[in-house]
């Protein structure tokens, strides 16, 4: 009788390194689309946060006070490198309007929004204003996004986007026969530059009460 013949080492040797080879174009195949999940992941996270954060943007930007009677010509609106301050009004059930001051900045790559208390005293809100433009509002800031390393602001006015890097306040009409003033703002446009993203996200506002 013959005697059943085995495999040879040689033979062995070549299924193991087909099966490492195997096992290791599997691992990287896995491996990537572990990183491209985990990418997604963190993109739509990012997407989310930053409509969340256009979302407040937007409220603050409808509920601006630009009345010129009601800030008797107060500044409402400033726009620097990373910081935005704006006044906006605050409505309470059963309890009249009142100010507020409201600061957005980027500290350590996030953005963080800040606002004050509410009042309806113009001395008390120039006080207000003056702590969030200088950064000495003690009040604890609300961490909108991280991941931002910079935003540009630009308003609309007289038909074109441009910088705004001076305050803006509210002036009232002109009298008769009078030149013109200079109009006030009617949208602003906000471009957040987000951590590995090419592209700032960019979103346009109206101003409210104008």
């Amino acid at each position: 009788m013959r005697r059943a013949r085995g495999f040879t080492l040689v033979e062995l040797l070549v299924a193991i390194s087909i099966l490492a080879m195997v096992a290791v174009l599997g691992w990287r195949g896995l491996d990537g689309i572990v990183r491209a999940r985990g990418a997604l992941t963190e993109q739509m996270e990012t997407t989310r946060g930053m409509q969340l954060a256009f979302a407040q943007m937007q409220s603050d930007c409808e509920h601006m006070a630009v009345d010129a009677d009601l800030l008797d010509k107060r500044p409402f609106l400033q726009a620097d490198a990373d910081r935005l301050t704006l006044v906006r009004t605050s409505s309470v059930e059963n309890e009249p309007m009142r100010l507020q001051v409201v600061a957005y900045r980027i500290r350590d790559g996030v953005l963080m929004r800040r606002e004050s208390i509410g009042t309806r005293d113009l001395v008390q809100l120039d006080v207000l204003w003056k702590a969030a433009t200088s950064d000495a509002d003690s009040t604890a800031p609300v961490a909108l996004q991280a991941g931002v390393t910079g935003m540009a602001i630009q308003t609309w006015e007289n038909n074109q986007w441009r910088q705004s890097p001076a305050p803006l306040a509210g002036t009232p009409a002109p009298a008769a026969g009078a030149a013109p003033l200079n109009v006030l703002p009617t949208g602003l446009q906000v471009a957040l530059q987000v951590r590995g993203v090419a592209a700032p996200m960019v979103k346009a506002f109206l101003l409210g009460g104008i």
